[in-house]
């Protein structure tokens, strides 16, 4: 018999659907991991791979849900099969798609805590970020063809002050706490951007553990490596 896990409404597993597709619009060929453990669901998808060892310049994103019902469950399943059963569920069940997707990422595993502040951006700033990025990725793509992805590299790895220049909003940044714009890359602007994380006027707030940065938004979590 097939899982499925039972969410607590019909607009939860609606809200599944629309981070799915949002995170195939970013990785057609992409899987999502997902984490259950008790009446929570941890939904996991790759945004900017990293590189070398330690997987430098990895990007994920992270959404939560409530279950109705508790379930145990850890796998990676395409993106494709989230989209195609979310949008022909009724109800709030989703039967988990049995086959199973290759993620490199996956094997990395963010710290559950401790997590210490480092301040808080203007969500409208990282949107802005996100923008002018994509649209510097895709002039160097239809200039300079498969040779543009050296510039989306370079794009996605600047930190956020290096992408905005001068802007007065960075000055909201908490007063007495890090500065956490020379820590915070572009990529992780592009992930809470394309993955549908901001609001308009909503701050992003700013954590790190070790190796990572997390950035907390309204609409869920990017993590940075």
């Amino acid at each position: 018999m097939t899982e499925t896990l039972d969410f607590v409404d019909e607009q939860s597993l609606e809200d599944l659907g629309r981070y799915a597709t949002r995170a195939r619009a970013v990785d057609a060929e992409g899987g999502m991991r997902l984490q259950a453990a008790g009446e929570v669901l941890a939904a996991w998808v790759g945004v900017l791979p990293g590189s070398g060892i330690l997987a430098e310049g990895t990007v994920l994103g992270l959404r939560t849900f409530a279950l109705a019902s508790p379930a145990d469950l850890d796998v990676i399943v395409p993106l494709g099969a989230i989209t195609d059963r979310t949008h022909r569920a009724g109800g709030r069940g989703l039967p988990v798609p049995p086959t199973r997707a290759l993620a490199p990422w996956s094997a990395l595993t963010p710290p559950r805590g401790p997590w210490e502040p480092a301040g808080a951006l203007p969500g409208d700033l990282l949107a802005a970020v996100a923008r002018d990025g994509l649209v510097e990725v895709s002039d160097a793509v239809r200039e300079r063809g498969a040779a543009g992805g050296f510039v989306r590299d370079r794009v996605w790895a600047r930190d956020v002050r290096e992408a905005s220049g001068p802007h007065p909003d960075l000055l909201t940044v908490d007063a007495g706490m890090p500065d956490p714009s020379t820590v915070v890359r572009a990529g992780g602007a592009f992930a809470a951007y394309a993955l549908g994380f901001l609001a308009p006027g909503e701050p992003v707030t700013v954590f790190r553990s070790n190796r990572w940065t997390r950035l907390t938004a309204p609409g869920g979590h990017v993590l940075l490596r």
